[in-house]
């Protein structure tokens, strides 16, 4: 990799800190109904230019910001799809193998605040053209389904390339991405790819986990009884560390700057922080974070230790220990698998409720767990963390709170968040249907995988489309809420059904 790294450009700065003013200009004015369409346009000559421009010309009552906008940015596609239309006679299966190539992108230079990436890469589709980090492990399954291995590979690698470059995997790749990361997904994703071409696998990518690694525990040997908290580690009532998500910034994010100005007007104590935490959490929005499940100006991502990404985290710690264990290094073996049992052990500590027999977040600035049932509770069954009698008790709260027309619902709370009741996620229903098997629940998973299956299906019989998520209680199966509106595609809404498609088959 290192004659790609070479020969691929410097990243310019996010678009909020080359415009300026102007960028806060155009996103308050609310010129397009998205605010993420601004920050992935280009601009047609020098920003510096532009700027120089834009402030001989701002105070002239006669200034058109949107003509302004329009002759000096354009949007811009890598490569065609846009005008594909689905096949009314292909199955669903058919459909999303074809979108494959639809989705696929290739950007060898930076455009905008899009950065150059080594290989070509599936996009999840609508407003989100770029590769996403999380999103691109639940697609790698659909790839993997369809034997598009070329491509796995290839979105690996430019993982690999990232973590190299930046010392991290930023939610994609975009400028104003670098900021945060999202769920660490990238061990699953070699894991998918050594259970296909073998052990040497995992050790061709050790490096790149261990960077992983070392991003989210950063910071750690600075808690200490008076710190409770550095970037993205948590000291724990008992002196354990836990992970939270976090964002390096505290501002409002570029492609939301609008609504997160608004939101933050809206308290007298200002929660960018928290509103880039969820986004890194992949949950924004939720009232999963929210003090009012109705308000999200209630937000505290960032007081939190997650239970999802601790269960994610003991995962990159245990692939850590075995890939050390098969290149016989004993010591750093033994060394990973120590730190995977203190988190285990913590995990059950902080985030098990035995009365409710559930697992739930911890609120770690007021020392309680937060006690809102969530699909993340799902993860320590993904992981293998929970025991037996856990995974029962979490299975029986699934079928009767969260089991809905559709498949599961995301939390048990009708907030208006996207992540909330009554939205169900690919990724999610994933999740609790591999964890739920792994315990033996397999009627309850298949139960799931089917309800979910039929919800696709319906819509995309409707419309011909796949869409990000689903009203999993409506019908017509379409899911809404969030700061925009519902997007089709859609990457791993086709990833996970392909994979579940190819088992029944």
């Amino acid at each position: 990799m290192q004659p790609i790294l070479a020969k691929l450009k410097p990243d310019p700065k996010s678009p909020e800190e080359i415009l300026g003013e102007l960028f806060a200009h155009v996103q308050k004015a609310q010129i397009f109904p998205d605010s993420k369409t601004f920050t992935d346009m280009i601009p047609v000559r020098q920003t510096a230019a532009i700027k120089a421009e834009y402030d001989l010309e701002k105070n002239d009552p006669n200034f058109d910001l949107t003509e302004f906008v329009a002759r000096h940015f354009y949007e811009f596609q890598i490569t065609g799809g846009e005008t594909y239309e689905s096949n009314s006679n292909d199955t669903m299966a058919e459909h999303i193998t074809e979108l494959w190539d639809i989705l696929t992108r290739r950007a060898d230079k930076n455009y905008g605040s899009l950065i150059a990436l080594p290989k070509s890469y599936v996009v999840p589709g609508g407003r989100f053209q770029e590769q996403f980090y999380w999103d691109s492990y639940f697609i790698m399954l659909g790839l993997a389904a369809d034997g598009r291995w070329d491509m796995i590979k290839n979105m690996i690698d430019n993982f690999a390339y990232m973590l190299k470059r930046f010392g991290y995997i930023p939610t994609g790749n975009r400028t104003y991405f670098l900021s945060r990361s999202q769920p660490p997904f990238f061990v699953y994703m070699v894991r998918l790819l050594a259970d296909h071409s073998g052990e040497k696998i995992w050790l061709k990518y050790l490096p790149a986990l261990l960077t992983e690694y070392r991003f989210w525990v950063k910071g750690y040997r600075s808690l200490g009884t008076e710190v409770s908290a550095v970037r993205r580690v948590v000291r724990m009532p008992g002196g354990e560390t836990l992970a939270r998500y976090y964002d390096q910034r505290s501002a409002p994010r570029p492609e939301s700057f609008r609504e997160d100005v608004v939101t933050n007007a809206e308290t007298d104590q200002e929660i960018y922080l928290h509103l880039r935490a969820a986004a890194e959490s992949g949950w924004d929005f939720s009232s999963r974070w929210l003090d009012d499940p109705n308000n999200l100006a209630t937000i505290r991502t960032a007081d939190i230790a997650a239970i999802d990404l601790n269960c994610l985290l003991y995962d990159l710690e245990m692939a850590i220990a075995e890939t050390y264990g098969r290149m016989k290094s004993l010591t750093l073996q033994k060394k990973f698998q120590k730190k995977a049992d203190k988190r285990r052990a913590a995990i059950e500590r902080y985030f098990w409720h035995e009365e409710d027999g559930f697992y739930y977040d911890y609120d770690f600035d007021r020392g309680q767990q937060t006690g809102r049932a969530t699909l993340a509770a799902t993860l320590p069954l993904w992981s293998g963390v929970a025991s037996d009698g856990q995974a029962r008790r979490v299975a029986e709260t699934l079928e009767k709170d969260f089991l809905a027309k559709g498949g599961l619902l995301t939390t048990l709370v009708d907030s208006g968040q996207q992540w909330d009741a009554p939205n169900g996620w690919a990724p999610l229903i994933w999740i609790s249907v591999q964890g739920l098997r792994k315990y033996g629940h397999d009627n309850l998973a298949e139960e799931i995988k089917g309800r979910w299956l039929a919800v696709n299906e319906e819509v995309y019989r409707s419309t011909g489309k796949m869409v990000e998520k689903y009203n999993v209680r409506d019908p017509e199966g379409l899911g809404g809420g969030g700061e925009y509106p519902l997007q089709d595609g859609f990457g791993w809404t086709n990833g996970v059904a392909r994979a579940f498609l190819a088992k029944e088959s």
